[in-house]
């Protein structure tokens, strides 16, 4: 079963020792850099840990993106040894469910790194569709509410 949890000091290690695979590294943040977006931006980031029951598997991080006035998937990883086991379709799943809980039916925006066929099929599969917009290297994704 996999579930969001907060980041705390007892997993905050473990959260920053995930890992995705070297073809991966250039299309995501560390998830240092992206705790440290979390911290900076503490008011409207809402960065999560990924378990499936209790193996930490993945991170999640949700956000307002004050500039353009919108939600967004803002980071998402799973660690190299957990991918291809569906447990990132159930996360994003439940990252899109926590902005809807929390600001009712609002539309959602992504960006993927160009190139990033996998990511993006990924959030295709959800309803993202491309908005057309390119921009400091990522294409714009939007899911509609």
């Amino acid at each position: 079963m996999i579930s969001l949890r907060q980041i705390t000091k007892e997993n905050i290690d473990e959260v920053l020792s995930l890992r995705v695979n070297d073809e991966q590294k250039t299309f995501v943040s560390t998830n240092s850099e992206s705790l440290a977006q979390a911290y900076v931006y503490r008011e409207t980031a809402w960065p999560f840990a990924v378990y499936e029951d209790d193996t930490l598997v993945g991170f999640i991080m949700m956000g307002y993106y004050d500039v353009k006035q919108y939600y967004t998937l803002w980071k998402f990883m799973i660690d190299e040894k957990y991918q291809n086991k569906g447990y990132g379709r159930q996360a994003l799943k439940l990252g899109l469910d926590f902005i809807k809980d929390k600001f009712g039916q609002v539309d959602i925006y992504t960006g993927v790194a160009v190139g990033n066929k996998v990511a993006k099929g990924l959030y295709e599969s959800v309803g993202f569709a491309d908005t057309g917009l390119r921009e400091f290297g990522m294409e714009e994704l939007c899911l509609k509410s």
